[in-house]
């Protein structure tokens, strides 16, 4: 992919915003995908609406028929002032910087849904973000690349479950909506996508020391092929753990079962 050739690139829904390889652009052009996207996201009257790298507006477009007036977070310049253009009732709600470091507790102190399509480089980071922030991000709707989609939303037993699965169910219902050919962007990822929804779940607090927990999933799948009695021996201060925990492999084990491991470390 030549990425030099898009520089005077125009699309009617794109304008002449150039997407930008160091940002993982890849502008979303089907609008029957984009109205999927924005059904499944089900805000309460009451809720801001906040849209994750909007590019080029697609999504926002519909969010505003709906009435429901998103705000925005869009690091890419000349997209803020493309969008500014496009959407002139944005121009007071968007803001141009980048999601990872925007102090989105600060300023939003009622619950948010979020939504966008996902830069599949930082979509990991993103997540870990929304974690941070799950006392206010009530559901998520987003688009990531398929293989991230999936592991989010797999079960205890399978080798696609990961750090990300167990630390997001733990804390959200995930469901995986559907999948997205490559050819509904441009340019084109070389990868599918899929579309997911997280919904905040009633966990308000884990039954166990929730910096501990973390540290034991992270601990446990950095070393996944190994058991939990030697990927988590550096957090073992003895041998009093019961056999049939420590010769399991981190994948096999639930939410839960994680909670309950934490709580046998901290009884050490």
């Amino acid at each position: 992919m030549n990425w030099g050739s898009f520089t005077n690139f125009y699309h009617p829904e794109m304008s002449y915003v150039t997407p930008k390889k160091s940002l993982g652009q890849h502008f979303l052009r089907d609008k029957n995908i984009a109205e999927k996207i924005v059904q499944n996201l089900n805000p309460k009257e009451t809720e801001n609406i906040i849209e994750v790298g909007p590019g080029t507006g697609i999504l926002t477009g519909i969010l505003i028929d709906k009435k429901l007036n998103p705000y925005l977070i869009e690091i890419d310049r000349e997209s803020v002032v493309y969008l500014k253009a496009k959407f002139p009732s944005t121009d007071k709600k968007i803001f141009h910087a980048d999601f990872l470091d925007f102090p989105l507790s600060d300023k939003f102190s009622q619950p948010v849904s979020i939504v966008g399509n996902f830069p599949y480089n930082i979509s990991s980071q993103i997540f870990f973000k929304i974690l941070e922030n799950r006392n206010i991000v009530r559901e998520v709707v987003c688009m990531v690349q398929k293989e991230v989609g999936l592991r989010i939303a797999e079960t205890p037993g399978n080798k696609v479950y990961g750090i990300t699965s167990v630390l997001l169910q733990a804390f959200y219902d995930i469901q995986y909506l559907f999948t997205v050919s490559e050819k509904a962007f441009t340019p084109r990822p070389n990868v599918k996508s899929a579309v997911i929804r997280l919904k905040r779940n009633k966990t308000e607090k884990l039954e166990c020391n929730e910096k501990l927990f973390f540290n034991v999933v992270k601990t446990a799948f950095n070393q996944r092929r190994k058991t939990l009695r030697n990927s988590l021996q550096n957090l073992l201060k003895n041998k009093n753990l019961p056999e049939e925990i420590l010769k399991k492999r981190p994948e096999e084990l639930s939410v839960q079962d994680f909670v309950n491991l934490t709580r046998l470390l901290e009884g050490q």
